[in-house]
């Protein structure tokens, strides 16, 4: 079954982006039937961070997030497969200055998980050399696939996540800049829970112990799929000024509040199916 879907996706590749974004909808669509656990998953992260929201509004978000996830999986296609200029056709780049005034100086991109992440970091191999960390999963194929289409344009350095800490540390002190993915629940090993939309979610204080470790300056940047089928823009912000300071856990709630002001501009597009509060502080009851 997945070599049939990895087969379509190349042939996807050949069709004109918005026959990309039916498919994407259409696809989403289904998945939000077809999928129990991950809907639940959803419309639980919804209720918890959105109270305010009426039931029905919760609902329509749940269904236009699956949509949204979907259509960047579809997006793959042309990520993985598409010439250089239609990625850098599909994905505008904005703040990029930011980066280019640091001057190879140790650097963390902040990047959270939007539906767009992937997008960003394709259309940011064009110009700069990356170095990133990812995870084996466990369709040997796909992580090909993920691994291939990440290295496709410049020279760019992937650390699994087995390799640890150090190997990103010495890329970043060869002057690239870390795309870091930092905001899901990784369990209660070296943790601290932080607010995350008024609730505690164990979130990783990474951010500001590798800043701290590599002397690097923290830019976020966050990628937008924007509407009607206008591609992707990727925006990269100044950095930030005091950060990280000897607080490690103000530190980590900046992080988290960041995130917190990004997602009202595109609430959708943020990984809610995705189990951010699946560990709980001692005597909680789970929430999954």
């Amino acid at each position: 079954m997945r070599r049939i879907i990895f087969g379509l996706l190349w042939i996807a590749h050949f069709l004109p982006y918005q026959a990309l974004v039916v498919i994407g909808n259409v696809v989403g669509f289904l998945a939000f039937w077809l999928i129990p656990e991950r809907r639940q998953v959803t419309r639980i992260n919804l209720e918890k961070c959105f109270p305010e929201k009426s039931a029905l509004e919760r609902e329509q978000l749940a269904r236009a997030h699956f949509r949204a996830f979907c259509r960047s999986f579809v997006d793959r296609a042309l990520l993985w497969w598409a010439p250089r200029a239609r990625i850098e056709h599909l994905v505008r780049i904005e703040g990029l200055e930011h980066l280019r005034a640091l001057n190879n100086a140790p650097v963390i991109l902040f990047a959270p998980h939007f539906a767009g992440l992937d997008a960003g970091f394709a259309r940011l191999a064009c110009e700069v050399n990356m170095v990133s960390m990812y995870a084996n999963q466990k369709d040997a194929r796909f992580s090909e696939l993920l691994r291939q289409g990440r290295t496709r344009f410049g020279d760019q350095r992937l650390v699994s996540r087995q390799e640890g800490i150090r190997a990103t540390l010495a890329s970043m002190r060869e002057g690239r800049p870390f795309y870091y993915l930092p905001d899901q629940d990784y369990g209660p090993r070296e943790t601290l829970f932080v607010p995350f939309f008024g609730v505690p979610a164990a979130t990783t204080p990474g951010l500001a112990r590798i800043a701290r470790v590599a002397g690097a300056k923290v830019l976020p940047c966050v990628t937008q799929m924007l509407a009607r089928g206008d591609g992707y823009v990727v925006r990269i912000e100044p950095a930030w000024d005091n950060f990280p300071t000897p607080d490690l856990l103000a530190d980590t709630r900046r992080m988290n509040a960041y995130i917190e002001r990004r997602v009202p501009d595109m609430p959708e597009q943020y990984l809610w199916m995705h189990k951010r509060f699946k560990t709980r502080p001692d005597g909680e009851a789970r929430f999954y």
